[in-house]
């Protein structure tokens, strides 16, 4: 099992990357009102065929070859719906795929968020072909990380460059910061 919620967002992101996406969006959307956080990773990658959806969330089922089980997936889907909340893939072959993570914030069995700020950054600097449109948003506040804009200022720059890789972690942290006041859940 998984220690927090932000390491299944970086399991399912890493299936997207595998799967030839070229943009993956992450959202990130807490209401403490409405007592609800909702994680949601869609990807246009190769997809998946409904044999396959049907089987993704089988911790005995995977498409990897170099291993006979895959529980990321599981794992994510079991997070959600042990904190009473929800969980759904849609996926079409040539189209990409959708993974939607509803969960009840006062549930006393939800896992922490955790680190998300390095989870987009480890996914954004180590995965250069692929774009990432992140947005997070905390109470109606919120803010968006679009690499394709990032790249279009920085003329070829690789985000792997020390001090592009430090701006873009400093940018995530500023703007949770900004956006959720330092809140922790």
């Amino acid at each position: 099992m998984m220690t927090e919620l932000s390491l299944n967002v970086l399991d399912v992101a890493e299936n997207s990357t595998r799967a030839g996406a070229s943009l993956v969006r992450i959202t990130v959307d807490a209401d403490t009102a409405a007592d609800r956080l909702v994680i949601t990773i869609a990807d246009d990658g190769c997809g998946m065929t409904p044999e396959q959806v049907a089987q993704v969330t089988d911790p005995f089922f995977t498409s990897r070859t170099t291993r006979k089980v895959g529980l990321g997936v599981p794992f994510f889907k079991y997070a959600a719906e042990a904190a009473g909340g929800s969980f759904s893939i849609e996926s079409h072959p040539g189209v990409g795929t959708t993974v939607k993570a509803g969960f009840v914030l006062s549930h006393i069995d939800r896992m922490p968020l955790g680190d998300i700020t390095s989870t987009i950054h480890t996914l954004v600097v180590y995965h250069p072909e692929t774009d990432f449109l992140y947005e997070y948003s905390y109470n109606g506040r919120s803010f968006i990380l679009d690499t394709r804009e990032f790249k279009e200022i920085l003329e070829g720059v690789p985000f792997d460059t020390p001090e592009i890789s430090q701006y873009i972690k400093d940018y995530l942290t500023e703007n949770k910061l900004e956006t959720d006041g330092g809140a922790v859940y």
